[in-house]
């Protein structure tokens, strides 16, 4: 299970996480939005997520808070991907630029990438109650079951972590 708040690098890190164990990954964003960026019926949603979380194996990256408990009831390991404001919002900018007008692979289709100033100012204006939030959930969980890295090089560590070591020759 992987969480943070948007730019953190959660969809990148469940990406690599699966290329690097074979788990099928699964994005909330798919959950959350319906094409033209039309959020889905809370219901709907909780109802797509239970089902992601019964199956055997998953990486599962993403928000819908009222899933945490559940989620991390059936991790093995949750990731709390804690970086700063700034980052998060150089890198928010940065995936703008790279995917402006198409949808990126996180994304539910029919929802293309988009400047809103709107979601840059709710990054902001949130940036201290969701990691509140965020740590507090963590920091009820038992230790061995937690990770919370704050940095890229953290990030690639535990990628390079899981990865299977190249022979040398």
């Amino acid at each position: 299970m992987v969480i943070g708040a948007p730019g953190s690098g959660k969809s990148t890190l469940a990406r690599n996480l699966g290329a690097v164990t074979g788990l099928p990954v699964h994005h909330m964003d798919h959950i959350h939005h319906m094409p033209g960026w039309v959020e889905r019926p809370k219901a709907e949603k909780l109802t797509m997520a239970r089902a992601v979380e019964k199956s055997p194996e998953w990486i599962f990256e993403g928000g819908l808070s009222e899933t945490y408990d559940s989620r991390a009831a059936r991790a093995d390991l949750v990731v709390f991907l804690d970086l700063g404001v700034v980052t998060r919002l150089w890198r928010v900018m940065k995936r703008i630029w790279r995917y402006y007008g198409t949808v990126r692979p996180d994304m539910s289709p029919g929802c293309p990438e988009q400047f809103a100033p709107e979601f840059l100012w709710w990054i902001v204006t949130t940036a201290t109650k969701n990691r509140a939030r965020d740590a507090a959930f963590i920091a009820g969980l038992p230790a061995e079951k937690t990770l919370t890295l704050r940095n890229q090089t953290q990030i690639d560590a535990l990628v390079a972590q899981l990865s299977p070591q190249k022979a040398s020759t």
